[in-house]
């Protein structure tokens, strides 16, 4: 019998994303998504090499991302975004996994400074540091520093294991939400379920007549409104 727990747990790792459209929500390539979930052969010489992939928090061979996945390429994404180099970003990630016996950097909020990348443990894990923060691959030494937060800003985390369980791509203050319990993790409207891009190709096909989908779907205008934003950023 599953616990309640294990079942939430299911959710966020049951493939759910295709490489194309995790890198279209991710704004990475599909070949960097399959190389950083999968890794990758290639021929040298006679030989044939492997490199490992950067994340393996899903633990499968599916040609699917899990919700969890998709957050660990945004972060890494990001990481690199701030001049975090590929190699130094695998070593953080071994480190957090003997550290904390995570496969994700969507189980805990990792922070990047452009130079280093430090993990605010959780309260049970601080034994009485207050607000420190773990700068990894510094042989564990504890910091307090000013970090960039914009994508841990997006991401609701849930208890106990501080999972990350919805992601707001524009924010927490603007509707669009990616939760896998909704439209099967599709990007949609909090609380509403309508998906982004049906809302979208609504608008478009109605001269983006805003009138002609808020009666459609008795949406407010900026719920349309955020629909419309966050698919007209994700092809920009």
């Amino acid at each position: 019998m599953r616990t309640i727990e294990s079942t939430g747990r299911d959710r966020l790792t049951r493939p759910a994303y295709s490489v194309a459209e995790a890198g279209r929500l991710a704004r990475l390539t599909s070949g960097r998504v399959r190389r950083w979930l999968r890794g990758y052969e290639y021929s040298y010489g006679d030989a044939v090499r492997g490199q490992p992939p950067v994340l393996q928090g899903s633990g499968t061979e599916s040609s699917y991302a899990s919700f969890l996945d998709l957050v660990d390429l945004l972060f890494v994404k990001r990481f690199l975004d701030h001049g975090v180099s590929l190699q130094k970003v695998r070593r953080a990630l071994d480190e957090a996994r003997r550290l904390l016996g995570t496969d994700h950097f969507a189980r805990q909020t990792f922070f990047t400074d452009g130079g280093s990348i430090f993990l605010e443990l959780q309260e049970g894990a601080r034994r009485g540091r207050g607000e420190a923060i773990l700068e990894l691959m510094s042989g564990g030494q504890w910091v307090i520093a000013p970090v960039i937060r914009e994508l841990a800003r997006q991401i609701e985390f849930e208890s106990p294991e501080g999972l990350a369980s919805r992601w707001y791509p524009l924010g927490q203050n603007r509707p669009v939400v990616l939760d896998p319990t909704v439209s099967f993790g599709a990007p949609s409207i909090a609380g509403r379920g309508v998906k982004t891009i049906n809302i979208h190709d609504l608008f478009v096909a109605e001269n983006e007549n805003l009138a002609s989908v808020r009666a459609w779907w008795d949406l407010t205008d900026d719920e349309i409104q955020a629909a419309v934003d966050f698919e007209r950023q994700l092809a920009a």
